[in-house]
């Protein structure tokens, strides 16, 4: 049976693997697995450019022995420098290589859209067609195809739909949609959005924020509706402060009974 992100029957934990070489990163997933990862999330702007190879791309997938990958190429980082088809070309030649689901952000092919600029949605009609294209050849190979929305600030319930039905538009399996909590009312409203979207969307979402009121978010979510948890091994210089560890989410997970109580 192929990896899948798909049809799952629970929240997944996703390990999240922020390295710049492909030895740190094989080791870095072997750990992840063990800690409880059921898949793992490989950022590879963080690779360096020289080992951005079919090679090294194939030996790191298949340290994850099977678990399903979800891999981002965002702009910055190791990727400076290069163009945003530079950037699509290098996540299809990693997907081809061996990963599962590919992140495509919503400002790809949009130099004037890009993480907490607006929305991340580019709304120009050529960036949409390039972005349309993509979506196809990805599922094309029999890939899954992430879209995501970095906001990067507190946003309303109806703007956060918009987002996820343009998203779904464009081909999206799964939508994804960063916002930010900075305070406790912003944070309960984050998970009254969570159950809206569930409420409302007919395919798999991932719905996170940041800020200084996330952690229940990012705790609680995937409970709420998100298809999985993005977490760390541990808190390092590189990893997203507001990622939970693999260890805390998956306590919680597996033992928070969160479902409503059967009145007989």
């Amino acid at each position: 049976m192929k990896p899948t992100f798909l049809n799952q029957n629970r929240p997944l934990i996703t390990g999240m693997i922020l390295k710049d070489n492909p030895d740190s990163i094989r080791f870095a997933v072997k750990n992840s697995i063990y800690d409880g990862a059921d898949c793992l999330g490989i950022q590879l702007e963080c690779l360096k450019k020289e080992y951005k190879t079919e090679e090294n791309y194939k030996k790191i997938f298949a340290a994850c022995s099977g678990h399903p990958v979800y891999i981002t190429n965002y702009r910055g980082n190791e990727n400076d420098g290069f163009s945003d088809e530079k950037l699509a070309d290098e996540l299809v030649k990693a997907l081809a290589c061996g990963a599962t689901l590919g992140d495509v952000p919503a400002s790809l092919f949009d130099s004037e859209s890009g993480m907490g600029i607006g929305l991340e949605l580019s709304m120009k009609q050529d960036a949409i067609d390039c972005q349309m294209r993509l979506i196809d050849k990805i599922h094309s190979m029999d890939k899954e195809v992430l879209m995501s929305s970095h906001v990067l600030k507190f946003t309303p319930a109806e703007t956060v739909l918009e987002i996820a039905y343009e998203q779904k538009k464009r081909g999206a399996d799964i939508i994804k949609i960063v916002t930010a909590a900075n305070s406790d009312e912003e944070q309960m409203e984050n998970l009254r959005i969570t159950t809206l979207l569930k409420k409302e969307l007919d395919i798999p979402f991932l719905f996170l924020s940041g800020g200084t009121h996330s952690k229940i978010h990012r705790m609680i979510g995937p409970q709420l509706g998100c298809i999985t948890y993005l977490a760390v091994r541990e808190h390092d210089d590189r990893a997203v402060p507001t990622q939970p560890t693999i260890r805390a989410a998956k306590a919680v997970r597996d033992n928070l009974d969160y479902l409503p109580d059967i009145v007989e």
